[in-house]
């Protein structure tokens, strides 16, 4: 990752500790739960699990259990004291121990292991940290943006080998190989293919794709350690007249995601823009969670973070966040589409910047 990226989070993180008057913040992280340890020591760790321990002063320390992570962190993390331990959680609790008079925080809370909230008094600061990785720096957002022209690219890809008889995961194979070629370590990605008996995605089969069959991917590059995601749907061969209207409902849902997108609305209010369009067409029971997870979600160093686009969550948008609006679900007459585009949340709107065309494609 490149310095300045960096720098800026870690400026930011300090910032944050001492005007919440902490002494030290405890961050935890796996392979998949990566982001909160990732925010503070600009590490990706791979294997097992790790903790750092970040004082109000700046200092860091990277407590990992993988002899190999260990070994990367040494190259890949300057400025931060790297520790490898088989207990990560009782070398933090052993560091810390004895210091009560300090104030510590630690993110995710619930995440933290059982030795570290047992021993030691610890203040939920996960609400700390969200709103950090929620509202990107300028460097962090452009990250973003690069890493969404990768994804428009790849789905060019996508689009290119998704013929019939493809398998699935030759399909996904051919994405990762050209992903892999510009120097994405990373791509969350699932795909789907089928009629109305396709309920949603999944990782990549020996599934053949077929004449007729909507070809769904939600596809998730890293670029400089930073997420950014594009949802569409083909047809291979061409589309008929249901799958056209069929996927004109999920067109018209997420414009009005999009266009509800600006600082100061609601999560809340972007996901019942896009559920009301669904209601609106009769559709409404395929907006809730028995056909469907999210009307969207948060990007940056996680491909699926907070804040989470749902009719509940009442996290107020602010400038600088940056989410994908998808409208994903299942349509009875069909089956399961896909359409979302990545977005910067703006003062006055949206910052567009998934640039691939919201159609239907064909691969015919």
């Amino acid at each position: 990752m490149t310095l300045p990226i960096a720098s800026a989070r870690r400026d930011k993180l300090k910032a944050a500790i001492n005007g919440a008057g902490l002494d030290v913040l405890i961050a935890f992280g796996n392979s998949w739960q990566g982001d909160y340890l990732k925010y503070a020591t600009d590490f990706g760790l791979v294997e097992g699990n790790g903790l750092a321990t970040i004082d109000a002063d700046g200092a860091v320390a990277l407590y990992l259990e993988s002899a190999v992570d260990s070994e990367r962190a040494e190259l890949e993390a300057p400025g931060v004291t790297v520790v490898q331990t088989r207990e990560p959680a009782a070398a933090v609790a052993a560091k810390l121990k004895g210091t009560e008079s300090k104030r510590i925080g630690g993110a995710p809370y619930h995440l933290l292991p059982r030795v570290l909230t047992s021993q030691l008094q610890i203040a939920d600061s996960t609400a700390l940290v969200d709103a950090l990785l929620m509202r990107k720096a300028p460097e962090e957002l452009e990250a973003i943006r690069r890493s969404a022209r990768l994804a428009d690219e790849a789905y060019g890809v996508f689009r290119e080998s998704a013929v019939e008889g493809c398998k699935q995961y030759e399909l996904v194979a051919d994405v990762e190989k050209f992903l892999r070629a510009r120097g994405s370590p990373e791509n969350f990605m699932l795909v789907g293919s089928g009629g109305v008996d396709v309920r949603g995605m999944v990782p990549p089969s020996e599934r053949a794709l077929a004449s007729g069959d909507l070809v769904t991917t939600e596809l998730t590059p890293e670029v400089d350690g930073y997420y950014a995601q594009i949802c569409r749907t083909l047809v291979v061969g061409r589309a008929n007249d249901a799958q056209r209207k069929a996927f004109g409902v999920f067109l018209e849902a997420l414009e009005a995601g999009v266009a509800t997108v600006r600082a100061g609305v609601k999560a809340s209010d972007v996901a019942k823009a896009e559920n009301d369009v669904f209601r609106k067409y009769g559709l409404g029971e395929y907006t809730t969670n028995a056909y469907t997870r999210v009307r969207g979600h948060g990007l940056g160093l996680f491909a699926d973070s907070k804040p989470h686009i749902l009719e509940d969550v009442d996290v107020v948008l602010e400038p600088g966040m940056s989410i994908v609006v998808h409208p994903n679900t299942y349509h009875p007459e069909v089956g399961y589409i896909v359409l979302g585009d990545t977005v910067i949340v703006t003062e006055t709107g949206a910052e567009i910047v998934t640039q691939t065309p919201r159609v239907l494609f064909e691969s015919a």
